[in-house]
């Protein structure tokens, strides 16, 4: 059996995703673990504020989530990922599916990093928008202020900068691309995040993590890595630099998974993957109606 997990990141959820999921008996201890960073009843704050949650209960909550549906679905498949991956918070839920750490130490480690986050960029307001159909070289020439945050392909990718920035960057770019406000309060992945890198650096340093039972594309790198001392600083850097998501994809494609799964809200990531990677069929657990319905999805596909 060979399949990919990749799992989502900030901006994607909302308060019907994986409706199964509160009744999997091996979901409730992470749900109960991020339940103490959101104040449990995280389909409530994602129907009240599904496009303005703070870092402080976004992540903890996307990432409990996530592992509390990988705990769900992973006893019902034969043989642990080939490969996995997350697209910007998402990457600890793909070090905790790796076995890297505990799922609750990654809830944990979730909130530190929000916590981090919001403070290197305290007093400032800063954010992020998807530019698509033009070149991200034509976007930087375009507009000053913006960096680069996550590179997805050569026409579509999301950039930060401070509000002033990305406001004159919507008029400077007119008619020429489509520009859409991310769901993040702050530039994640530019220059704006350099203390957050040494603050996380540090907490995680103190952590002991174990070596990854299978490889991770790192989006500080794009690269596959199976060795802690690489993968521990690269997420903390991946704060303050570019996330390489379109070389994570190749890095899992170059493993030639027979399927590539989603784990997380919406179908952002699969439906991205499936625009590139058309040969390994993609799906989001959030498509399926139980997870055995995905286990079955993956068995198949392995079938073929």
């Amino acid at each position: 059996m060979s399949y990919a997990l990749i799992f989502s990141g900030q901006g994607t959820q909302h308060a019907n995703m994986l409706p199964w999921l509160e009744k999997q008996e091996p979901a409730r201890a992470v749900l109960a673990a991020a339940a103490r960073h959101t104040g449990g009843n995280w389909r409530g704050l994602l129907a009240d504020e599904s496009c303005g949650l703070t870092n402080a209960l976004a992540q903890p909550l996307i990432v409990g989530t996530a592992l509390a549906a990988w705990a769900a679905l992973r006893p019902l498949l034969r043989a642990p990922p080939a490969i996995v991956a997350g697209y910007s918070i998402g990457e600890i839920a793909a070090c905790s599916a790796a076995g890297m750490l505990a799922a609750e130490e990654a809830v944990t480690l979730s909130a530190t990093r929000a916590r981090v986050m919001d403070g290197a960029v305290a007093g400032k307001d800063t954010g992020m928008v998807a530019v698509s159909g033009i070149a991200e070289e034509e976007v930087l020439a375009s507009c000053a202020g913006l960096e680069t945050a996550i590179r997805i392909d050569r026409v579509t990718n999301v950039f930060g900068a401070n509000r002033a920035a990305l406001a004159n960057a919507k008029v400077a770019l007119g008619d020429r691309a489509q520009v859409k406000d991310i769901c993040v309060v702050l530039a994640s992945h530019t220059s704006w995040m350099r203390d957050a890198t040494a603050a996380f650096l540090g907490a995680l340093n103190e952590m002991r993590f174990a070596p990854p039972a299978c490889p991770i594309a790192l989006n500080a790198t794009g690269e596959a890595a199976r060795d802690v001392g690489e993968i521990v600083p690269a997420l903390a850097s991946q704060l303050s630099r570019t996330v390489e998501w379109r070389s994570c994809m190749a890095a899992i494609a170059e493993r030639q998974p027979a399927c590539v799964l989603e784990i997380g809200g919406g179908q952002a990531l699969a439906r991205t993957w499936t625009a590139r990677y058309a040969q390994i069929p993609a799906r989001s657990l959030d498509e399926f109606r139980t997870c055995g319905g995905a286990a079955t999805w993956i068995d198949r596909q392995n079938l073929t």
